[in-house]
C-alpha cells in the first residue's frame, strides 16, 4: 500500500515535471502555460491507460466476478489515490495559468484564485474528491475480500481519457477543423458511452448471469452502498456525455450550436 502510494506520489509529478521541460526543449517559442497545459494532457492519457490495461488484466483473470481475486485491483486504487491529488493541483495550475494570461487573476497565487478554481472546475474537483473520500474506502475496506472483477470493470472506464486529452491537444494546436479531429470525436464518442455509461449495466448484467437472477433483481440483492455507488459514479458521467454529444453535434453539423464545456 505505502509503497505503490509513494510510487505514484512521485511519478506522476516526475512525469509533468519531465513533460514540461522537454517540450521547453521541442518546442522553445511555446509559453509556459501552454506547455503546463499539454504536459497535464499527456499525463493525464498515461494515467488512463494504465488504468485501463489493469483494469483488463483483473477482468480476463476474474472467471467468477465475485470472488476471484488479482492483486492489481487493490495495488492499484493508491496509484489512483496519488493520481488525483497530484491532478487536482494541475487542474488548479492550468486554470491560475489560464487567468493569468487573460488578466483575470494577480500574477501571484492567492485565496481568490484558488476560489475562483473550485468554482470553475466545481463538477470535476467533487467528482475527484468523491473518489478519494468516499470511494476509495469502499473499494479498500467495506466490499472486503469481494468484487475485483468490478473494481477492474471502473478501471476501464478512463479508456476513453486519452481521445479526450487528444481532442483538446489538437485543439491547443490550431488543428480542430482537420480530418484526426473529426476521427478523433467519434472515439471519444464510442469509448466514452462504452466505457463510462454502457459500464454499469454491463456489471449488473456480470452479476445477474452469476447469480441466475434476472437483471432487475440485482438491485435488490447487492449492498445497498454499491447502487448508491454507482448512482453517483454515472450521474457526472451522463452530464459529461452530454456535453461531448452537443460538441459532436457543433463539429459535425453545418448549424454551430452553443457550447458550454470547456
Amino acid at each position: 500500500m505505502w509503497q505503490t502510494l509513494a510510487i505514484g506520489s512521485v511519478f506522476f509529478p516526475g512525469l509533468f515535471a519531465l513533460s514540461v521541460r522537454s517540450l521547453a526543449w521541442i518546442a522553445p517559442a511555446w509559453c509556459l502555460k501552454d506547455r503546463i497545459v499539454l504536459s497535464g494532457r499527456l499525463v493525464s492519457s498515461v494515467q488512463a491507460t494504465m488504468a485501463t490495461l489493469s483494469g483488463i488484466l483483473v477482468i480476463f483473470n476474474c472467471n467468477d466476478v465475485v470472488h476471484d481475486r488479482h492483486w492489481i485491483a487493490q495495488e492499484y486504487i493508491w496509484i489512483i489515490v496519488a493520481y488525483m491529488v497530484y491532478d487536482i493541483y494541475i487542474m488548479y495550475l492550468c486554470h491560475w495559468h489560464k487567468c493569468a494570461e487573460k488578466g483575470a487573476t494577480d500574477r501571484k497565487h492567492s485565496l481568490v484564485s484558488v476560489k475562483s478554481f473550485l468554482w470553475r472546475e466545481r463538477l470535476m474537483v467533487t467528482h475527484h474528491l468523491f473518489i478519494l473520500i468516499i470511494l476509495t474506502p469502499v473499494a479498500v475496506h467495506l466490499r472486503g475480500q469481494l468484487g475485483d472483477f468490478f473494481v477492474g470493470c471502473i478501471y476501464t472506464a478512463e479508456l476513453s481519457t486519452p481521445f479526450v486529452s487528444l481532442g483538446k491537444v489538437l485543439v491547443q494546436l490550431k488543428m480542430q477543423d482537420s480530418l484526426l479531429h473529426k476521427v478523433n470525436g467519434v472515439l471519444i464518442l464510442v469509448t466514452f458511452f462504452l466505457c463510462r455509461i454502457l459500464l454499469f449495466p454491463y456489471m449488473y448484467w456480470a452479476y445477474a448471469r452469476h447469480s441466475g437472477l434476472p437483471v432487475y433483481k440485482v438491485p435488490f440483492h447487492i449492498p445497498f452502498h454499491c447502487n448508491v455507488t454507482n448512482a453517483l459514479l454515472i450521474a457526472p458521467q451522463l452530464y459529461w456525455f452530454a456535453l461531448i454529444c452537443r460538441k459532436a453535434v457543433r463539429l459535425y453539423s453545418s448549424s454551430p450550436v452553443p457550447d458550454r464545456a470547456r
